[in-house]
């Protein structure tokens, strides 16, 4: 099939079938169910820009691993780094000469950061953050923001997508657990604020100054389509953080790489600790803890704070992150994704427009969302929450159906270096015929 023709789904429906019986759900991890198609997609390959089904669709990949593949899917120097390393053996819990020069390269990207720990998800990444911030401070509470996911551990599992009629009031949101399992006195623990508040932000800070270990964000809020902070937000969190010995984490695991190579707000704020994960690894599972020296040997051995595991820094996965940092630190790398967003950001807005559709195109770097019902910038999650979800599942189905790849679960999407511009005409002439199914509600 090539792209804007239509698809058949024979053998992921029957696949779906056979998961069922020996998997939950017939998924291996929920947000692989797809609403708009009642049934997940399975996947044969993928090659740079593409993603190959078991029924031999081929698509135009607006996913890209949510956000993992920034290289595109097999980039040859991940593949070769991989493969010589896994040539020399698959060593776990073991350290090498790799490791040291990951980590020194990541130094040098994150303004800061001086020491680094690696582990393997985002998920066990922000946990270990948190729980070194807490043996720091000698506190246990932790600040977040409505919208903004940390992962699926029980720390910080609460209001990434809340129910507004169970979010409590906007100025004083209430921590709506992520998942059921969590205990509920994990909720005393999280203070949920609103996204770019301010006043909240200070109130809060200043009133529990002595119970709170740690502010986590998302410097850019990706995981809500990509709301951007206000620079007069951004200016008081790390001010209020500092004065008041609170350590400051910047969850990058989705932004980072995502507008340059290092952190997606440059030096505009320098945190105390950052997480890393997705992008860092070329599509290979790698995650990394960077902080300041002081924050970070309270690790053991030097301090009390227990961050161990068999496949921290692995040497199949900082080889491959290592071939990452050396592709996305050459010249012109954020030029060609530059490009392709301004192409596809632009395009996008015109034919929602164009079509007469109420839609906003929040692109941040490589990658964006799109908020149906929205005519203004979001600036919070409860700014996105009342979009029209329903013209959203009639526009991806569209897509997919015609060979272009959103993932409905997600309210955010992205491209990769592997990506042309051929690839996003290809993609705004669908898109363009999508928004009039979404319009007339087909």
């Amino acid at each position: 099939m090539t792209t804007g023709e239509a698809i058949t789904l024979e053998g992921s429906q029957a696949l779906y079938r056979r998961a069922g019986e020996v998997m939950p759900g017939g998924v291996n991890a929920s947000a692989r169910m797809n609403p708009a198609l009642g049934h997940p997609l399975f996947f044969e390959r993928g090659e740079g820009a593409y993603l190959y089904d078991v029924d031999g669709n081929r698509y135009i990949d607006y996913c890209v691993s949510h956000g993992a593949s920034l290289l595109g899917h097999g980039h040859p120097a991940v593949v070769e780094a991989v493969s010589e390393a896994a040539r020399r053996g698959v060593l776990c819990a073991c350290e090498t000469e790799t490791q040291v020069e990951v980590a020194e390269q990541l130094v040098r990207l994150f303004p800061g950061a001086d020491m680094v720990r690696f582990a393997s998800s985002g998920t066990e990444t922000t946990w270990h953050a948190l729980r070194i911030a807490r043996a720091y401070t000698g506190r246990w509470g932790v600040v977040k923001f409505e919208g903004h996911y940390h992962g699926v551990n029980d720390t910080v599992g609460f209001s990434h997508w809340p129910p507004l009629d169970q979010a409590g009031p906007l100025s004083a949101p209430r921590p709506v657990p992520d998942s059921a399992g969590i205990p509920p006195t994990n909720a005393e623990m999280v203070t949920m604020l609103p996204f770019n508040d301010v006043d909240a932000l200070e109130r809060a800070l200043r009133s529990q100054a002595g119970t709170l270990a740690a502010v986590i964000m998302e410097p850019i809020n990706y995981d809500s389509g990509g709301i951007r902070p206000t620079h007069e937000f951004l200016r008081a969190v790390r001010a209020l953080t500092q004065e008041l010995g609170i350590v400051l984490v910047f969850d990058e695991i989705l932004s980072g790489f995502r507008v340059g190579p290092g952190p997606a707000l440059g030096t505009d704020v320098v945190p105390d600790m950052t997480v890393l994960g997705k992008a860092v690894g070329g599509g290979m599972p790698i995650s990394a803890i960077l902080g300041r020296r002081e924050i970070m040997e309270t690790c053991s051995p030097m301090g009390p704070a227990l961050h161990s595991g068999t496949y921290n820094a692995h040497p199949v996965l900082v080889a491959a992150a290592r071939a990452f940092l050396s592709v996305v630190t050459q010249p012109g790398f954020y030029d060609h994704l530059h490009t392709l967003g301004d192409c596809l950001y632009a395009g996008l807005r015109d034919i929602m427009a164009r079509r007469g559709l109420r839609a906003w195109v929040q692109g941040v770097g490589a990658r964006f969302g799109i908020y149906f019902g929205l005519d203004a910038e979001p600036r919070s999650y409860r700014d996105m929450a009342g979009q029209d979800m329903a013209m959203m599942a009639r526009f991806h189905r569209a897509c997919l159906q015609r060979g272009v790849y959103l993932h409905h679960v997600s309210p955010h999407h992205g491209f990769s270096s592997a990506h042309t511009m051929g690839d996003i005409e290809e993609t705004l002439d669908v898109m363009e015929t999508a928004a009039a199914a979404a319009a007339v509600g087909d």
